[in-house]
């Protein structure tokens, strides 16, 4: 049913309940692929390397973030692949998926209070609200 899964991540705990779904969905369909997706934002970048500027590697501490993911995927032992993009995750998720022809999409929500959501819009909201697909929001 689902071939093409993909499987937005920030290395959260709502993304490692998304990835449980995304391995228990690729079981069901015989041939299916995971597809990874991490999304590096710039506006969050830039931070993230003024506050790690005397860390050995801000890029370690990202593929920490998809590490376990990628290892409870492999130990289920389902064809996946690592793609990693840069931009506003809501939008970049929702332009890679459309223009891959995604089947699902499977995410975590991030469980922002009412006034956040409302003010900024979460990840989760902004791919249910513009993907071409089914998508699965995880708590």
């Amino acid at each position: 049913m689902y071939k093409n899964i993909y499987l937005a991540t920030d290395g959260s705990e709502h993304s490692k309940r998304a990835t449980e779904n995304a391995i228990h969905i690729a079981k069901c369909s015989e041939g299916s692929m995971v597809e990874i997706i991490y999304v590096i934002d710039p506006s969050k970048a830039k931070s993230e390397a003024l506050t790690n500027w005397n860390s050995p590697d801000v890029e370690d501490k990202r593929k920490k973030r998809i590490n376990e993911v990628e290892s409870m995927i492999r130990e289920a032992g389902i064809s996946y692949e690592v793609t990693i993009l840069n931009g506003e995750p809501g939008p970049t998720i929702v332009e890679h998926i459309n223009k891959n022809n995604a089947d699902i999409v499977i995410l975590g929500s991030r469980g922002l209070n009412v006034l956040q959501e409302f003010v900024l819009g979460s990840v989760s909201h902004k791919v249910a609200k513009r993907a071409n697909c089914p998508v699965l929001i995880v708590k």
